[in-house]
C-alpha cells in the first residue's frame, strides 16, 4: 500500500468516524438536519453505527485488504444515499456536506485497486 492510500484511507477512516461520533453525541449541526430530512429518530443510531463500523473497517483494511475495500464502498454507498436524502428533502444547499464525507471514501476505493 502507498503512502497516498494510507493518508487518504486514514483521512477517510477519521472523518467517517468522525461523522458516526457526532450523530452519537447529538451534535447540533447533524441531529437538526436529520429531523428536517425527515429521517426517523429511531434510524440515527443505526447510521452512526453504519459509519463508525465503516471507519473501523478501513483501518483493519490496513492489514486485511479486503475489508478495507469492502468498508470504502459500503461508506461510498452510504454517503450517496445521504446525498439523496439531502436532495428529496430539497435542501440543495446542504448537498456538498455528504459529498465532502464521501470524497476521501471514494479516493481511497480508488487507490486500493
Amino acid at each position: 500500500m502507498s503512502t497516498t492510500a494510507i493518508v487518504v484511507t486514514a483521512v477517510a477512516a477519521f472523518m467517517a468516524g468522525f461523522s458516526g461520533a457526532s450523530i452519537f453525541f447529538r451534535a447540533k449541526f447533524v441531529v437538526e438536519p436529520l429531523a428536517a430530512y425527515g429521517v426517523p429518530r429511531a434510524w440515527w443510531n443505526w447510521l452512526g453505527a453504519a459509519k463508525a463500523a465503516g471507519a473501523v473497517g478501513l483501518v483493519v483494511g490496513f492489514w486485511v485488504p479486503v475489508i478495507g475495500t469492502l468498508a470504502a464502498i459500503g461508506l461510498v454507498l452510504y454517503f450517496a444515499g445521504a446525498v439523496i436524502t439531502v436532495l428529496r428533502a430539497r435542501a440543495y444547499g446542504h448537498a456538498p456536506f455528504p459529498l465532502l464525507y464521501m470524497a476521501p471514501a471514494v479516493a481511497a476505493l480508488a487507490l486500493t485497486w
